[in-house]
């Protein structure tokens, strides 16, 4: 009795650790965002210079992920897991130092080599860590971490910009990480390394080429110029390189990415509707804080309050959605949360306007948060627990970087939208302004500002309805996952 109680004082301890990591890696990227003014007139740079501030830390993200399976394979979970956690909070304390914007590009680099390694390896960890029964209730607490953060972080920056110094948005994980180090010696466990002689060279080479070179060019956002040489033939070689990286995992004897797990139909399935709901997220990530900033004059930190909400709902139902897989499966918790989702989404709908009160907003946005936390984590956690144990880490790595990749896809699909139907109803409605309306000729000004006020109302409008679609498409893939909970493959 006691060697079991033990057991799973084990157990949540190490999964303690690992929500410290992932939780201040995830953080971390969404409220630097918040400083780039701040940051701006302190090393007096241009928009164009201190964007790198967060290009170079995607760039970094992306190229490290394809890789952390790998190096989990050769040194075990625990050890890489406390090299990333360092890396991370050494790149933190450098960050804070800086003294320059190139300094801090290459210091946000040094962070990024350990904050790309976390998630992936914290999810191994939990794998290996809980029986196939526990799972879901451990990914669901764990979860609170990988979605809540995103959310606190603009409040949390936002309140650090506006009153204390802000060099302590990279400052505070100092402390924390240390904590995190020194309980990660103590508490994980050393999993079993391999030994393996043949290193995928070119595995290594042509993902990370592929990735920097795509996150490069998607992470000019709306802002892409395609007429641009230089966008087409980094596009160009990221895909080719991709290709090549696909063809070389399929033949190579230790592969960097373990692509064959995408044979087994739950995985592949699941890493399918993850890539379609993130689309549908950015309705609620991405637009809101357009809307509220750009055109309801909010701060960042009026902002993040008005968010906040959502995320508390995330982080209550993240648990609930656990324990209800663990019993029933996936299927009957997610599709009642992604019904919740788009009809919240729908409702949502109605408030992008300039009468809306930020209450109702937040109750919106909360709803949408319950739904988003029953159906998000049950449809990893289902793949996952169909990969045979032996390439959970390999599994857990690809996750992650299909993830990084739909991620980025899926903001500069969302601000392409955006922009369009922007400048088509801009246009549109610039097409009833004539010179020989009197009443034009009086409030010229006052109707431009009206008409771009409409156009950009309904370019939200326009790309929030894109995010339902992604609802209803990721609702009608969930129906072709199992009943059952999915026996893992030996």
């Amino acid at each position: 009795m006691n060697s079991t109680k033990d057991r799973k004082i084990e157990q949540w301890l190490a999964l303690f650790v690992v929500i410290i990591g992932t939780f201040m890696s995830i953080l971390d990227s969404s409220i630097v965002n918040i400083a780039i003014p701040k940051m701006m007139a302190v090393f007096g740079v241009s928009l164009d210079e201190v964007k790198w501030i967060l290009t170079s830390y995607t760039l970094a993200l992306g190229s490290i992920i394809p890789l952390t399976g790998f190096l989990a394979d050769i040194f075990g979970n625990k050890r890489i897991y406390i090299f990333a956690l360092s890396m991370f909070t050494v790149g933190s304390l450098l960050c804070g130092f800086a003294w320059s914007n190139t300094s801090m590009i290459i210091f946000r680099v040094i962070q990024a080599i350990g904050g790309g390694m976390i998630m992936p390896i914290g999810m191994s960890i939990i794998y290996q860590t809980f029986p196939q029964e526990e799972r879901g209730l451990a990914l669901g607490f764990w979860g609170i971490a990988s979605m809540a953060a995103p959310t606190i972080g603009p409040t949390l920056g936002g309140y650090i910009i506006e009153h204390l110094d802000w060099r302590l948005i990279f400052n505070i994980n100092i402390p924390i990480g240390i904590i995190g180090v020194v309980l990660a010696w103590i508490i994980l466990k050393d999993s079993p390394m391999k030994k393996i002689k043949n290193f995928d060279y070119l595995g290594f080479v042509s993902s990370t080429v592929g990735m920097v070179s795509i996150l490069y060019v998607l992470g000019e956002g709306s802002t892409i110029d395609w007429s641009d040489p230089k966008n087409a033939i980094l596009m160009t070689i990221g895909i080719l390189s991709l290709i090549f990286f696909i063809v070389n995992e399929l033949t190579h004897e230790n592969p960097l990415l373990e692509l064959r797990v995408l044979k087994i139909p739950e995985f592949s399935l699941s890493q399918g509707i993850t890539c379609v709901l993130t689309f549908a997220l950015m309705g609620g990530t991405y637009v809101l804080p357009l809307f509220l900033q750009n055109m309801r004059g909010y701060t960042p930190m009026q902002t993040g309050m008005i968010l906040f909400p959502s995320a508390i709902a995330v982080g209550f139902m993240m648990p609930v959605s656990g324990a209800l897989f663990d019993k029933i499966g996936a299927k009957p918790v997610v599709v009642p949360g992604m019904i919740l989702l788009g009809i919240a989404s729908y409702l949502l709908l109605g408030k992008i306007n300039m009468d809306s009160s930020a209450n109702s907003i937040t109750w919106m946005l909360t709803l949408r948060g319950f739904g988003l936390g029953l159906a998000m984590m049950p449809i990893s956690t289902a793949g996952m627990n169909a990969v045979p144990t032996a390439l959970i880490t390999r599994a857990s790595a690809l996750s992650n970087t299909i993830r990084q990749i739909s991620g980025a896809l899926s903001i500069t699909i969302m601000t392409t939208l955006i922009q369009n139907q922007l400048n088509f109803g801009y246009a549109y409605r610039s097409e009833q302004i004539t010179p020989f309306n009197n009443m034009v000729k009086d409030n010229l000004s006052t109707i431009l500002g009206v008409v771009q006020r409409d156009a950009y109302l309904e370019a939200m409008r326009y790309a929030i309805e894109a995010s339902i679609i992604a609802v209803v498409i990721s609702l009608l893939m969930i129906f072709l996952m199992r009943d059952k909970k999915q026996e893992k493959i030996s």
